[in-house]
């Protein structure tokens, strides 16, 4: 699983949120990458030519130790 992040200008980083406020999520990595380009296009471009990095892909690993899909760890 992936998920996208932005960067705001000040450091701080925050998940790309579909219309129904959950956190937009991917199967695959080229899937993230695609959306990310489709949303921020102007931001993706910049970053090929040396403006900070304001975005990015993240991997999503799960556990099963995860909370709180694991009931008996509360």
């Amino acid at each position: 699983m992936f998920k996208i992040e932005i960067e705001d200008g000040r450091g701080i980083w925050t998940d790309v949120r579909g219309a129904d406020g959950a956190i937009l999520t991917f199967a695959q990595e080229g899937e993230a990458r695609a959306k990310l380009m489709e949303l921020y296009p102007v931001l993706v471009q910049m970053e090929k030519y040396g403006d900070p990095k304001r975005t990015r892909v993240i991997r999503i690993i799960e556990d099963d130790d995860d909370w709180p899909r694991n009931p008996a760890a509360r």
